[in-house]
């Protein structure tokens, strides 16, 4: 008797040795909630207005009236380049214009006496013409000398640079003192405005019928992003599309332009630009890292109540980052393994690595989630 019972202990021991243990596996719960789609593009930030400033005029630099990298305002007085060889020569200007101004009037008087001398004979008719071709050679002389005072208060001017719009000043590439020509190849200072600043971006051919078609429906965002793709730079609208496709390179270019009230853009700054094309309200999602593909197809592992786990075959409408759209085969609330699956079967008992998934718990998908993913292109049509 005690030979049979220690016979029956031991094959319920070797029994519970053989029984599978549990995997150890990451589990989300499968939520609706409203997806952004984004389109991702690599851009880069170009001024809106960029002013090569140049001297108009030779002279030498008396004042430069402003600082490296201030901020100057439309109208502002930047640089003074010695005036006085111009307002001398205003100064003969208009002595000569004095001077054929009383030669024109004496012309004048001389040709309204012999208009009168006409009708008694007393003067020639040959006469009379040669007084009145004097009086419009020396109008014509007048008109001359009033353009060119004109032309030396436009000298004057031309002195005084001032900036033509609002803007950031570069770095200062003269001093006072120094001699400046209208010839001069290379600029006194650089002005662009950053406020606002645009960014142009390419996206694939195939993405612009969907990106036009938006469009026509409403002004679309464009965030910006630094270089590592991790922080957000600004929020700016997309202003238009290219006329033309590179052949090259089968992409477009996208212009956005941002207010940049921060001035975190800088010109010729690269970032990633993430058009936002539509927000799809309501939708079935799961964390991309729950969808497995198989020879059937895309499928994940729902968890059932006593633990274990069953293959679900799922239609995927859109991956968006970690976030996937799945318009079939799953229901919100369900439960679905997110890591661990290489270790399970059909069946397979499970057990949770940080405890069940809640409502706000591990493995969750927010809606934040701006989708730097963009390896699937979005169909407008679903």
């Amino acid at each position: 008797m005690i030979s049979l019972g220690c016979s029956t202990s031991d094959s319920k021991d070797k029994a519970h040795a053989a029984a599978p243990r549990p995997v150890a596996v990451a589990v989300a719960q499968v939520k609706t909630q409203d997806v952004p789609v984004y389109l991702t593009g690599l851009g880069s930030v170009t001024a809106f207005y960029t002013a090569n400033i140049k001297s108009r005029v030779d002279g030498q630099i008396m004042k430069v009236n402003f600082k490296e990298g201030q901020i100057v305002h439309e109208g502002d007085l930047l640089i003074e380049i010695d005036d006085r060889p111009y307002q001398v020569q205003l100064e003969q200007m208009q002595a000569q214009l004095f001077k054929d101004q009383a030669s024109l009037r004496d012309a004048k008087l001389n040709y309204d006496r012999y208009v009168t001398l006409i009708p008694s004979g007393s003067i020639a008719q040959q006469q009379v013409d040669t007084q009145k071709s004097t009086v419009d050679q020396l109008d014509g002389q007048v008109r001359t000398d009033q353009a060119q005072i004109d032309n030396a208060k436009l000298q004057i001017v031309y002195c005084h640079i001032t900036a033509p719009f609002t803007g950031r000043v570069g770095l200062r590439q003269v001093d006072p003192g120094n001699i400046v020509h209208a010839a001069d190849t290379n600029p006194m200072l650089i002005l662009t405005q950053l406020q606002p600043i645009a960014v142009i971006f390419t996206l694939p051919e195939d993405q612009l019928p969907a990106v036009a078609k938006h469009m026509q429906q409403g002004t679309l965002e464009v965030d910006a992003f630094s270089r590592d793709d991790q922080t957000k730079l600004g929020t700016g609208k997309l202003q238009t599309i290219d006329n033309q496709i590179d052949p090259t390179t089968g992409t477009a270019k996208l212009k956005a332009v941002f207010d940049n009230k921060d001035n975190q853009l800088w010109p010729n700054q690269f970032v990633n630009a993430n058009l936002l094309l539509e927000t799809r309200k309501n939708s079935t999602v799961v964390p991309t890292a729950a969808i497995l593909r198989g020879p059937q197809g895309t499928f994940v592992y729902s968890v059932n109540s006593d633990k274990t786990v069953q293959d679900k075959q799922v239609t995927v409408s859109l991956t968006q980052g970690d976030t996937t759209i799945v318009s079939n085969g799953l229901a919100t609330g369900e439960t679905v393994v997110t890591d661990g699956q290489d270790k399970l079967q059909r069946g397979s008992q499970i057990e949770f690595r940080s405890g069940p998934p809640t409502g706000n718990g591990s493995g969750g998908i927010t809606g934040s989630n701006r989708g730097s993913d963009t390896s699937t292109t979005p169909n407008s049509g679903q």
